[in-house]
């Protein structure tokens, strides 16, 4: 449990040792993901985040550093930051059974351009094409296109992020969002694996995630920089 505690409190860091170090990036003991993939990345040491940002700079053009409650440390002669975004982390506690009435289906690669786009649609910026290799994604369709998605990002060998939670602005409040939050938690578990995920402190989701059994734990920041 302590083992696990640990990679809670650096999920990205942790991700890229594990699950995800296909994926990784080092720059002198600070871990990005590749950029076509993610634009995280962590660390323990702030001291040597200054010199990894310029280097990662010079391939993403916007990245974040997450972290629990450490400050980065940057050379503001190369890298700008441009806000800090005041994040929490919720982990599963006790799952609450919710009848699923929607087909649900695992989406494949034929699916990467309406993810892409729909994740655009509604949270524009931060999300990359290549992202779907991060995990499994889950989709409802009405009206013969995809209208409402749930993903999978960090991972470690102990536990897995529910992420990429969208709807298509035309399809909401119909209870989409809640049924695919509470499959892609019930495939976690199957996995043997915690279900967290991470959204920003205030959002008006967090009381539905609440209603499926997730517990606020901790802050969870993101820092985000671009390159000057």
């Amino acid at each position: 449990m302590k083992d696990i505690e640990n990679k809670l409190k650096n999920p990205v860091w942790y991700s890229l040792k594990e699950t995800h170090k296909k994926f990784t990036i080092e720059y002198d003991g600070v871990h990005f993901y590749q950029p076509d993939i993610c634009i995280f990345g962590a660390f323990f040491d702030e001291s040597k985040t200054a010199k990894a940002l310029n280097e990662y700079a010079k391939i993403a053009e916007k990245f974040f550093l997450v972290s629990e409650n450490k400050t980065p440390i940057i050379d503001a002669n190369y890298v700008l930051l441009e806000k800090k975004i005041d994040g929490c982390q919720m982990v599963l506690e006790n799952l609450v059974d919710l009848e699923i009435t929607e087909n649900i289906v695992l989406l494949t690669e034929d699916y990467i351009d309406e993810i892409y786009d729909l994740i655009w649609l509604v949270m524009p910026g931060f999300y990359r094409k290549r992202g779907f290799e991060m995990g499994k994604y889950f989709g409802i369709f009405k009206d013969n296109k995809l209208v409402s998605i749930t993903g999978q990002r960090m991972q470690t060998d102990d536990l897995i992020e529910v992420s990429g939670v969208v709807t298509h602005p035309n399809y909401t409040k119909r209870g989409y969002a809640k049924q695919l939050v509470a499959f892609t938690t019930k495939e976690i578990l199957k996995e043997n694996k915690l279900p967290i995920l991470h959204t920003n402190k205030g959002n008006t989701a967090i009381p539905l995630y609440e209603k499926l059994g997730y517990k606020l734990t901790r802050d969870m920041n993101w820092w985000l920089f671009s390159r000057k």
